[in-house]
């Protein structure tokens, strides 16, 4: 599956963004995806992710209650709305798909097979 991750731009503290992941290829459905940032100077950081078995959610503690992902399998498409940014949310944003639906398993980048190329967020006033 080929996924690829848009939606990022420079907004102000407080605004909101909608990052969306568009996958093509193999059925998209059967696939967990997640979210991920690497912010400059750090290491990646999962942010958030959707079990393609059940939909449930997942988020880092940082995320919950600001962050929703969600998914459209109809349009091959998984979403992150971002409300409330901060910014050290400023970072790079990747989606990834993994054929895994724990929890344990997609919380964690090693179970992700498939990765887009990022979208840069930048939060600044």
């Amino acid at each position: 599956v080929q996924l690829q991750a848009s939606g990022g731009g420079l907004v102000q503290p407080g605004d909101s963004l909608r990052l969306s992941c568009a996958g093509s290829g193999r059925a998209f459905s059967i696939y967990s995806i997640g979210w991920f940032r690497q912010a400059p100077g750090k290491g990646r950081e999962w942010v958030a992710a959707i079990s393609y078995r059940d939909r449930n959610q997942y988020y880092a503690d940082s995320m919950k209650g600001r962050f929703t992902i969600s998914r459209d399998n109809a349009k091959n498409t998984v979403y992150l709305q971002m409300n409330d940014l901060k910014p050290e949310d400023t970072a790079v944003y990747y989606c990834a798909a993994s054929g895994y639906y724990s929890r344990s398993d997609i919380v964690t980048d090693y179970r992700y097979d498939y990765w887009g190329q990022g979208t840069l967020v930048t939060v600044s006033s």
